[in-house]
């Protein structure tokens, strides 16, 4: 059985023996830093073109994103709005192309005050990219 590849709450990855576990590691690496920077243009190109996203809102299911353009417009009011996100490492681990991160979310809505959400990614990489991206959140009455 392949050894997954890990971190948690910031700390330094654990040695792998699975090249591609590594590669996995490397390309979340940089789609949480583009993430973030708040930086839309640069997420995107972090994903492959027929990327699909699968959204946590609204609930109970979610919304389905296929390719770039769609997951564009679903991010653009996240990354343009006032709220400023910025997610947390928890946990995140790899085997093979696949990984799964858990997160907090943290912003300040409206009124000032400090938000948060607590959640997790199922993702695969394909040729260094973000091919999906599953979301699975707490539920939140803020967002």
């Amino acid at each position: 059985m392949t050894q997954p590849q890990q971190q948690q709450s910031g700390g330094t990855a654990l040695e792998s023996q699975d090249p591609v576990a590594e590669a996995t590691m490397a390309a979340m690496q940089r789609f949480g830093e583009a993430f973030n920077r708040q930086d839309l243009d640069a997420v995107l190109a972090a994903m492959t073109d027929d990327c699909v996203l699968e959204s946590s809102f609204p609930q109970p299911d979610g919304t389905i994103c296929k390719g770039k353009d769609a997951v564009r417009a679903q991010w653009q009011g996240l990354f343009s709005g006032p709220t400023k996100a910025v997610f947390e490492t928890e946990e995140i681990f790899a085997v093979g192309d696949r990984c799964v991160f858990r997160w907090i979310c943290r912003w300040v809505d409206k009124d000032g005050e400090p938000r948060r959400l607590r959640g997790m990614d199922l993702i695969r990489i394909r040729d260094g990219k973000v091919a999906e991206k599953l979301v699975y959140a707490k539920a939140n009455p803020y967002l």
